[in-house]
């Protein structure tokens, strides 16, 4: 049985499969586990790890690859999202 997914992380999803066709894309929702911490706003999706692999990425450093996703997402990081853990590659990484 699949997780639920809140509206969030399917908006994330949305933006980064557009943005990137990613021959990889893992989502994960950390928030559980930082209950109570700073940044924790009671909504269960205020931390995000992103696992991405896109052939976009292919030559790009890593911190124009967060960049790269950081834009894609919009107003999501640092707004609606306190805390995304990025690991991004391009394919054969």
């Amino acid at each position: 049985m699949e997780a639920m997914t809140g509206p969030i992380e399917q908006e994330m999803r949305q933006l980064l499969s557009a943005a990137f066709a990613p021959t990889a894309l893992n989502i994960s929702n950390d928030s559980a586990s930082h209950s109570g911490h700073a940044g924790d706003d009671g909504s269960g999706e205020s931390h995000f790890t992103i696992e991405v692999e896109s052939a976009a990425f292919t030559g790009v450093s890593r911190v124009q690859r967060q960049r790269m996703i950081n834009a894609a997402l919009g107003d999501i990081p640092g707004q609606r999202v306190h805390a995304l853990a990025i690991r991004a590659r391009a394919p054969g990484e």
